[in-house]
């Protein structure tokens, strides 16, 4: 069993996990750090940003780090645990000759969906007139300065995908439900469980008859809108592979929600606007369940929200349909029946308002003071280009970060010097440490596989060697572009018996409570099942009439030797020769048994563990003698 990591970030994995002759990709992330280090791409001409260094890369279509570490070809199915880490799908099922099947909840498909068509859109809405390929040339990137002169295989960068390919690869999935057990070509055994994290978010088990993996990623222990975590089910793994942390380790989620509200408070009442960079789905969701609970008793009741993306419509209703994937609080609300999310009031009482983009109705409705939720949080595409543009020479205005995926810092550099205020709220409800480290006490896996990163301190906190994982036996790490081998052997495999065949056996104790038949069968294979058949009778002569004969009966022709089992007591089978006539007998003792030598016989028996020899000179009637001596302390079946 292997496991091969196509991915260097933790909370974006790609790894390929190679079981039983069936070749498993576990999720499809897509790293988009790499477009921070590109000028953003304005709705409108932006002199400023125009007139940036030159050195600054313009080309903001290049996401993909594309490896070649195994054959994508040969992939047999991919297993998707949540819409963020199924964002490379189209450039696997579209590019690589991949043949096989995706599986991924309903929620998973619908949401991820939304996010590649916001992606497609921010990017092909802003055509460019020409593009930049010549700095991924080896002797100019050297030149260029970090990070870009120090990126891996840049040459493999490849450019955002259509919307044809995104309808395309969402066609090779396959829906699923929590608990739904998926046969692959009769080896494993794939089921999908709930994680916790977000709608439709999976942690999967893959397993044989007589082992099981766990795949635990992006999962959370924490009470929000999906269906709680499964953590039963994780119990009694061979090997559990753990990823998809918390990258916000050292910050509590619920104080990031209070500090978000208090300083978008503070912000409106002063005049001032708030900026909020999100994807269109998963964390905004809480975000405005809290601001629901928090307006009116903050004197925020007359402030417009606005959320602005070209999927905006589609993800808010999506998030009230999907209820069988939700919590139970929000489940018995749908039965209600009410909105089980608080954002459908707050739209139809106006204090919620979403548009497709900042053109057409948004231009007629647009005041000020104003919440602003839009995309992407890298700010290098999307909605918010605009606002930053619009709202960042006044220190009025607030730019509030929610999503952990990018640096902050980074992400504001190209639009420095900035007037508006910064502030730094990560909510990241994914498992931290402490919360690890109680699960697998719980669950105890015989063995951990995690990242590298998740094995050590973090670098600009080395001493906290809280923030790591702590178990034992300790866990088995792995880096970007590394094949590990994974710490168990396959002992075991399961065979069915015809009934036929099993009606004909005749079982015989060797020792209480174990029992050994002999079977003479075919061993039948097909789809990794196993079934040992009666071996077929010899074929009766053609022609003539011919007198049968005894052995016409038994299935194969051959008269089977009986097996033979248990030990031979040497004080007992030496007083059993005396009786027998032989005298002068010697004794003695080897490292695998024992030699008992009749000296006026000149004859030799070794007798060892697992086998016993009579060796004498051409006197086949005293080897038989002795054979039978032996016989009578060993068990025949």
């Amino acid at each position: 069993m292997k496991l091969y990591c196509l991915s260097g970030h933790p909370t974006l994995p790609c790894n390929v996990l190679k079981f039983k002759s069936t070749t498993i990709m576990l999720d499809c992330g897509l790293d988009m750090n790499s477009t921070l280090n590109f000028l953003p791409l304005p709705l409108v001409q932006s002199p400023r940003l125009s007139n940036l260094p030159g050195w600054s890369l313009k080309d903001g279509n290049a996401f993909l780090d594309k490896t070649e570490l195994i054959d994508l070809s040969t992939v047999d199915v991919i297993l998707i645990s949540n819409y963020h880490c199924m964002m490379a799908l189209p450039y696997i099922t579209e590019h690589t000759g991949f043949t096989g099947t995706v599986y991924a909840t309903e929620p998973s498909v619908q949401i991820g969906r939304l996010l590649m068509e916001e992606l497609v859109n921010f990017i092909e809405r802003v055509p460019k007139a020409q593009s930049a390929s010549l700095w991924k040339n080896k002797d100019i990137q050297r030149l260029l300065p970090s990070p870009l002169k120090d990126a891996v295989e840049v040459s493999t960068w490849r450019r955002c995908y259509t919307m044809q390919e995104v309808n395309s690869a969402l066609s090779k999935i396959q829906l699923v439900g929590y608990s739904q057990k998926i046969e692959l070509f009769g080896a494993v055994q794939v089921t999908p469980l709930s994680s916790g994290y977000a709608l439709g978010s999976s942690n999967w088990i893959i397993q044989s008859h007589y082992e099981k993996v766990s795949y635990v990623s992006g999962s959370s222990l924490l009470t929000t809108h999906p269906q709680p975590m499964d953590q039963a089910s994780l119990k009694n793994s061979d090997v559990l592979i753990l990823t998809g942390l918390t990258q916000i380790p050292t910050a509590n989620p619920d104080s990031m929600v209070g500090e978000f509200c208090s300083n978008l408070a503070l912000t409106v009442r002063n005049g001032g606007n708030v900026l909020v960079p999100c994807y269109p789905s998963g964390v905004i969701y809480d975000l405005l369940e809290c601001l629901y609970q928090y307006i009116d008793s903050a004197g925020l009741s007359s402030i417009p929200f606005y959320f602005i993306s070209p999927v905006a419509n589609s993800s808010l209703e999506f998030s009230q349909i999907f209820a069988e994937w939700l919590c139970h609080n929000k489940q018995t609300k749908v039965y209600l029946p009410e909105p089980p999310f608080p954002h459908a009031e707050l739209i139809q009482t106006n204090k919620l308002k979403h548009y497709p983009s900042i053109h057409g109705d948004f231009s007629n409705d647009f005041r000020q003071p104003c919440v602003v939720f839009t995309g992407h949080p890298s700010l290098r595409f999307g909605d918010v280009v605009h606002f930053m543009e619009l709202w960042g020479k006044s220190s009025l205005n607030t730019v509030i970060f929610t999503e952990p995926d990018f640096s902050y810092l980074e992400a504001l550099a190209p639009y420095q010097p900035l007037a508006m205020k910064c502030i730094y709220c990560p909510i990241d409800t994914r498992l931290n440490f402490i919360q690890v480290s109680k699960l697998l006490k719980e669950v105890q896996p015989l063995h951990v596989v995690c990242p590298e990163q998740y094995t050590q301190p973090p670098p600009a906190q080395s001493h906290r060697i809280d923030l790591m994982i702590d178990c034992q036996p300790p866990a088995m790490s792995y880096r970007r572009a590394e094949v590990l081998a994974l710490p168990f052997k396959r002992r075991y495999e399961k065979i069915e018996i015809m009934p036929e065949l099993a009606d004909s056996l005749v079982p015989m104790e060797i020792k209480p409570g174990v029992s050994l038949a002999t079977v003479s069968a075919v061993l039948h294979t097909k789809d990794n099942k196993h079934i040992l058949q009666p071996p077929p009778r010899p074929a009766q002569p053609t022609g003539g009439k011919k007198r049968k004969r005894a052995s016409d009966d038994i299935p194969d022709c051959k008269v089977l030797k009986p097996l033979l089992s248990g030990s031979i007591p040497v004080e007992q089978f030496v007083q059993t020769l005396e009786k027998h006539g032989f005298s002068d007998i010697k004794v003695e003792d080897t490292a695998k048994g024992h030699i008992v030598l009749l000296q006026e016989a000149e004859t030799l028996i070794q007798i060892e563990e697992d086998s016993t020899h009579i060796i004498c000179d051409n006197d086949e009637m005293l080897r038989v003698r002795l054979r039978d001596l032996v016989l009578k302390f060993l068990q025949k079946f």
